[in-house]
């Protein structure tokens, strides 16, 4: 439920609403507002009575919100949320592109110093490698683990890069934390629970991948798990869905990037890597993104991409990604200068 506040009301007004949720065994969240504060209902599993709230002052409109997310729609925030990662670094703020680089796993030292620093050199400010590494064969190359972390530390500290990486268990929150600037879900986790909650509280920006079957409404539902931890700041990541089809990797849901911005605040971006599987594919996804309305894309660069040890067939290598960078600039840009001159 979402009780909507007169722009008159008094602070007394808003605590008496507070103290009244509070009373009925629901947790209050004051959402403000530039023209008027609502105050969300949390903590019910249907149907909330609103009869204790009709006769308080103050109240404009009552609304119920049956979606079994609250705090990530827009019927509870209804402007854009922008997430912020470092200084100069904001995601979802309409003023840029986000582009997020690197492999797919930590592999060396060595290898992770070459493509920061190409990156860096770039502009590119977001660093991705994974050091926990979920992989659907146990016999696969599963990541340096708590190593590669260190070198991602090293990267992060020579380079000046911001790192994004994954955190696969509840028990290894607090460790990828110290290091990660964003703490990624991948899509095998999305529906871990106890995963979600401890990286909540952990209070970072995340980064929740869409599942491998995941409706939106789950999707929003497992960032809804997070929010209600008291972390804000979540970015969506539409990596592709697993359908029938085989001759990509996955099916890339583009569709879902404006339906998600209709229902949430919350930031998109988009994988064309994982989306697709093959680097032939890469760039006409990630420029379709753009204009599918996304916040920023997530590809897999790799200083030598036949030789990675995961996600080969979909790297990119350095050269690659640099033309793919400046494309996705110009056309970021274009797109820009279309939406101004049309408002």
């Amino acid at each position: 439920m979402l009780i909507v506040m007169h722009h008159k009301a008094t602070d007394e007004d808003i605590q008496r609403v507070k103290d009244t949720i509070e009373r009925i065994g629901y947790r209050p969240v004051v959402i403000p507002g530039a023209e008027r504060t609502a105050i969300g209902v949390i903590g019910n599993q249907g149907w909330v009575d609103d009869s204790p709230f009709q006769e308080l002052p103050g109240i404009r409109e009552v609304i119920h919100v049956t979606k079994p997310y609250k705090l990530v729609s827009r019927d509870f925030h209804p402007e854009d949320t922008v997430v912020r990662v470092a200084e100069g670094i904001e995601i979802g703020s309409g003023r840029d592109f986000t582009v997020i680089a690197g492999p797919c796993a930590v592999e060396s030292r060595e290898q992770m110093l070459r493509v920061g620093q190409a990156l860096s050199e770039m502009g590119i400010r977001l660093l991705r490698g994974g050091a926990f590494k979920p992989r659907t064969s146990p016999h696969s190359f599963q990541g340096l683990r708590e190593e590669g972390l260190k070198i991602l530390a090293e990267v992060k500290a020579s380079t000046g890069m911001r790192v994004v990486t994954e955190v696969m268990n509840p028990e290894h929150v607090e460790e990828v934390a110290a290091v990660a600037d964003i703490l990624q879900i991948g899509a095998r986790n999305m529906q871990n629970y106890d995963l979600l909650i401890e990286v909540g509280r952990a209070k970072k920006p995340v980064l929740l991948k869409r599942g491998i079957a995941a409706t939106l409404e789950e999707w929003l539902a497992s960032a809804e798990y997070i929010l209600v931890q008291g972390t804000e700041e979540v970015v969506l990541c539409e990596r592709g869905i697993r359908t029938y089809e085989r001759a990509t990797r996955n099916t890339a849901d583009l569709s879902v990037i404006p339906l998600v911005k209709e229902f949430s605040h919350l930031p998109v971006i988009f994988d064309p890597s994982h989306a697709t599987g093959k680097r032939s594919l890469v760039r006409p996804m990630a420029l379709a993104s753009v204009m599918a309305g996304a916040d920023g894309v997530m590809i897999e660069v790799h200083p030598e991409p036949d030789r990675a040890l995961s996600d080969a067939g979909q790297s990119i290598d350095l050269q690659s990604f640099r033309e793919i960078y400046q494309a996705l600039k110009r056309l970021w840009e274009f797109k820009r200068e279309i939406t101004i001159s049309t408002c």
